[in-house]
């Protein structure tokens, strides 16, 4: 689904959103420069895969976070976990870099990704914002609402605590974090 894909699927269902437009953007720093307002709801994603390229996790968290792959894979109970190539997020979720969004993963044909979704983002306000699967807009939503619509269509998704490690001396999965 593209952008308006998006939109129409979501009122469909009547999903109240906000959709904001803004230039294309590609990372976190960005997306700063934009002055979307709510600042701290807007999620950041990783598209990873297990060390036998089986499973594919989107790993989504507050984007002010760093995080640690190996404490995601302990908390989570998977494989070693190592960034997928822009080549898997095109085939399973029809997105490239930079426009990697949970709502991708309406695309996701096979169901093979499950998204690691931060509990923070249900704590109040309880709302998301993501990329409709296109860098040129920030769409706000109800986190349950985005969990919900990924179910039904058939991913796993979990809510896990994903800590935060600025300051730690840990690896941080790369140094090109797309959103």
């Amino acid at each position: 689904m593209d952008k308006q894909a998006i939109y129409d699927y979501l009122k469909t269902r009547n999903i109240s959103y906000e959709a904001t437009e803004h230039k294309p953007v590609y990372n976190m720093d960005e997306l700063a420069d934009t002055g979307l307002q709510q600042a701290d709801i807007i999620a950041k994603n990783i598209f990873v895969r297990d060390d036998k390229k089986e499973r594919y996790y989107l790993i989504t968290v507050k984007g002010e976070k760093r995080i640690n792959l190996k404490e995601i894979r302990r908390s989570n109970g998977t494989r070693r976990l190592a960034l997928a190539d822009k080549y898997k997020i095109r085939r399973l979720l029809d997105l490239v870099a930079g426009s990697v969004s949970p709502l991708g993963l309406l695309n996701d044909r096979e169901r093979r990704v499950c998204l690691l979704i931060d509990n923070d983002f249900t704590d109040a306000p309880a709302l998301i914002g993501v990329h409709p699967n296109d860098n040129t807009a920030t769409i706000t939503l109800r986190t349950e609402d985005l969990i919900r619509i990924i179910k039904e269509h058939g991913n796993e998704v979990r809510t896990t605590e994903i800590e935060d490690t600025r300051g730690d001396n840990q690896d941080e999965p790369a140094a090109d974090l797309r959103t």
